[in-house]
């Protein structure tokens, strides 16, 4: 039987929200291991005029705890 946790991660990105998630993934692999799925659990967005200048996710990274 495996053993799973679940943090949240706020991420951001001038690109896409995509981006955004994996930067939450690349930042969260730095002191976690194991990592299993990444949930997006809200996506927002920055405008500036009429330009979105930053796009925003709320992640929640499951990994095993071995």
């Amino acid at each position: 039987m495996a053993v799973l946790k679940v943090i949240e991660i706020l991420a951001n990105s001038n690109k896409s929200w995509e981006d955004a998630t994996n930067n939450a993934v690349k930042h969260a692999a730095k002191s976690v291991k194991n990592i299993r799925s990444v949930y997006i659990n809200e996506q927002s967005a920055i405008v500036e005029g009429d330009n979105v200048t930053e796009y925003r996710v709320n992640a929640k990274i499951t990994f095993e705890v071995k």
